[in-house]
């Protein structure tokens, strides 16, 4: 029975081939020979990222036959346990036997669904197929425990909410032209991503209020089955707290133990210890990336307090009451997220903190090759010191002479104590011409 269900299912995908997606920036490469393993936050375009290549397959000539795709959370599917996946191979080698399985591409899209689906595709890797990818929604599926699962087999293609540029391709505005009509509509497109989400279904959605429906439903989700039923936390009421609290500390260095003095003065019972494997789930959901801070020394970076940054600025915004102060805390972690995306893997962004303070310090391997200021304006006097000042600090105590200023919608050179820093918007910058 459940072969004959299979069955049906593989025929409905191949059916639907090629998909109707919008290309995203990053795409999962084809013809590897490896496990391609897409982690990221619930709701960010995991599946899609799946059905864009396998549209690339197809157009290098690959027949739609030779596709295996399976959902495993197919309510047919529930009760499935790991002996029975083996029924997905036999039932596709029944509906094509001329095709050898060697040659498939298999899609395997909410496997964690079934225990023990790590040893089936690990067995099905070494012995049948070498074209395997796999994504799911749970926090299971997420980097660390994927590349335990599968003891180091895994390419991972991490996955992200919209940039600005694939945010601007779901609206349908162009990014290749600066005319002047053209810059002025991206100027007005990126304060619409800076203080709205950037989940694919919410861009897509075309009302405010479907929007904070669906976003909501995002959180609660992320709340009380990646982080409480996952890692068997039974105060959901606390996390909720807990997470609030550092959203609404965004961009500010985070002290774990103030939150925890803040939780025991409302009389509530948590351990310290409880909050700071806390801090880890969050980021290991991704609700949250963290940084450090800057130092040379490795004993007192560890002991520097972090800063988080939220996945999605307009997930904090339903969460949170937006405040009036938003705007430059929006473009902050609107310009984190983009080095986060396309940073390399030896490079490492942490934050500057002496005297004055730098916002990011890029370092690849070694080298400290960037630093960069982020602030909505600096026509304020105050303001433009301030920003100046830190710049000019880490770059005397790092070395690096790379510096930028990302503002709203500013753009100038300066010369300042013989060192240049270049003044770009940030929508500019956010598509790369920088």
């Amino acid at each position: 029975m459940k072969k004959d269900i299979i069955k049906s299912l593989i025929a409905i995908r191949q059916s639907e081939i090629p998909f109707e997606v919008i290309e995203r920036d990053i795409k999962l490469p084809v013809g590897r020979k490896k496990i391609i393993t897409v982690p990221g936050v619930r709701r960010c375009g995991k599946s899609t990222m799946m059905e864009i290549a396998i549209n690339d397959l197809v157009n290098t000539g690959i027949p739609k036959e030779k596709i295996l795709w399976i959902g495993f959370d197919d309510e047919r599917l529930v009760n499935m346990s790991s002996d029975e996946l083996d029924d997905v191979v036999t039932a596709y080698m029944e509906m094509f036997p001329d095709i050898p399985i060697k040659d498939v591409h298999m899609f395997f899209d909410e496997i964690q669904l079934i225990k023990n689906w790590e040893y089936f595709v690990l067995r099905v890797y070494k012995s049948y197929c070498k074209n395997i990818y796999i994504c799911g929604s749970n926090a299971s599926m997420l980097s660390s425990e994927l590349g335990s699962a599968l003891r180091g087999y895994p390419i991972e293609y991490e996955t992200y909410p919209l940039s600005f540029r694939e945010f601007c391709r779901f609206r349908k505005i162009a990014t290749d032209s600066f005319l002047e009509q053209d810059r002025a509509r991206l100027k007005s497109v990126f304060e619409i991503y800076n203080q709205s989400s950037a989940f694919p279904e919410i861009v897509l959605a075309t009302s405010r209020s479907e929007q904070l429906k669906l976003l909501h439903g995002y959180f609660d989700t992320m709340i009380l089955r990646d982080l409480a039923e996952h890692y068997r936390i039974t105060n959901t009421g606390v996390v909720r707290y807990f997470v609030k609290r550092i959203m609404a500390n965004l961009t500010k260095p985070t002290s774990i133990n103030a939150i925890y003095n803040d939780i025991r003065s409302q009389g509530l019972k948590i351990s310290k210890d409880d909050l700071y494997l806390w801090a880890d789930y969050v980021c290991n959901i991704f609700i949250f990336i963290r940084i450090s801070r800057y130092d040379r020394s490795l004993a007192k970076e560890r002991k520097s307090l972090d800063k988080f940054y939220c996945i999605d600025t307009g997930l904090r915004n339903a969460v949170l009451m937006p405040q009036s102060n938003d705007k430059g805390k929006n473009l902050e972690n609107a310009v984190f997220l983009q080095l986060y995306r396309n940073r390399l893997p030896s490079d490492k962004i942490s934050y500057y903190h002496g005297n004055a303070e730098c916002d990011f310090v890029l370092q690849r391997e070694e080298n400290v090759i960037r630093l960069i200021q982020v602030t909505w304006s600096m026509a304020d006097d105050e303001t433009r010191e301030r920003e100046i000042k830190g710049l000019l600090e880490a770059s005397s105590v790092t070395g690096c002479d790379n510096l930028l200023i990302i503002t709203d919608d500013e753009k100038d050179t300066l010369q300042i104590s013989g060192k240049r820093i270049n003044v770009m918007p940030a929508w500019e910058w956010l598509l790369g011409k920088d």
